[in-house]
């Protein structure tokens, strides 16, 4: 939470206590002093802290007068307190979601390869969903101001805005990202994204989410690295639970991430090992360090290696694919350091 709003919200609670603190002290001080009824004390309490000039249940003793007066007294300091916070705070309130919208702004502008979500439909939720189990860092672009009010208490990095503007995409950091996801529900507006993005930044990977297969081809040459279209996917996803059910669930299951439940991991191998000495996937042993199991292998051409051999180089600049389970890939994680 802002160290701001939370300052002014215990200043609330400091002056709604100390009301109510007063209001027990002269409900039970007209009570014992005079006698009155427990509605008669809270009515004198009442008349008293409000100074509304009505007259007394009853004549007053010299030392209930003395009580009285002092109850005025603290009345005018507690009361003149809280409506002055009151006050700050009523006055303040826009000035509070612009220092938000700063510090936000100046964490976003902190970041570097991060990861840029367009949108925070369905699509953008699970893939920010998938990054944070990941701890990959990441800045949300969406224009609707409702959804970010719903979910900036989840301390989601939101930048407000129309991702097709470029200066939206400058303030979510476009220029020093590593990789841009376009999950716009419109093509074109992906499309558009994508053309910006690109012409910003030509090395980042982008990925942009399609509906019409017709756009497909467009979005790649306007420069997407990736289209993903989400209704094919589910519609060959459904026909493989019909032919290989047992091995989808298990592919599955290796996709589902949450909590401590991470069971495949892409390593850079330049992060295992000191690569001027060039090692084997033997050499490095990960089954008998970590338990994690060499599955893939991605070298610096971008080449795929589906179950490499034991004597499979590991040079610099390539990556691979392990597979274990969430404790096995953690020691693997923790062992070599990466984050």
């Amino acid at each position: 939470m802002n160290p701001l709003i939370k300052f002014f919200r215990t200043k609330i609670y400091t002056a709604v206590f100390l009301l109510l603190l007063l209001l027990a002290i002269g409900v039970i001080g007209f009570k014992v002093m005079s006698d009155y009824s427990w509605v008669d004390a809270l009515y004198m309490t009442v008349i008293t802290i409000t100074t509304v000039g009505f007259g007394e249940v009853q004549p007053l003793d010299d030392n209930t007068k003395i009580f009285t007066i002092f109850l005025i007294l603290a009345s005018v300091i507690i009361l003149g307190y809280a409506i002055t916070v009151i006050t700050e705070y009523i006055l303040s309130k826009n000035d509070l979601e612009e220092l938000k919208q700063k510090e936000m702004q100046k964490k976003i502008d902190s970041f570097k390869n991060h990861i840029i979500i367009c949108g925070y439909g369905r699509n953008g939720k699970q893939a920010a969903r998938k990054l944070n189990a990941y701890n990959k860092p990441f800045v949300i672009i969406e224009k609707n101001k409702e959804i970010i009010e719903k979910y900036q208490e989840e301390n989601l990095p939101f930048v407000f805005g129309n991702a097709n503007e470029d200066e939206t995409l400058i303030e979510a950091g476009v220029e020093r990202a590593s990789t841009l996801i376009s999950a716009l529900p419109n093509d074109a507006d992906n499309l558009f994204v994508v053309l910006s993005a690109r012409q910003i930044n030509r090395k980042m990977n982008i990925i942009s989410r399609a509906s019409q297969e017709t756009s497909y081809e467009k979005l790649k040459l306007a420069g997407a690295n990736n289209v993903i279209l989400p209704d094919r996917i589910g519609g060959d996803h459904m026909a493989s639970l019909v032919v290989v059910p047992d091995l989808v669930e298990f592919i599955d299951n290796l996709g589902i991430v949450g909590e401590r439940n991470i069971n495949i991991e892409e390593v850079m191998v330049d992060k295992l090992y000191n690569t001027t000495q060039v090692k084997t996937i033997k050499d490095l042993d990960l089954r008998r360090k970590t338990g994690c199991t060499v599955i893939g292998f991605k070298n610096g051409k971008g080449e795929y290696l589906v179950n490499p051999e034991a004597d499979t180089k590991l040079i610099s600049g390539s990556k691979i694919i392990v597979l274990g389970r969430p404790e096995q890939i953690e020691k693997l994680n923790s062992l070599y350091d990466i984050k």
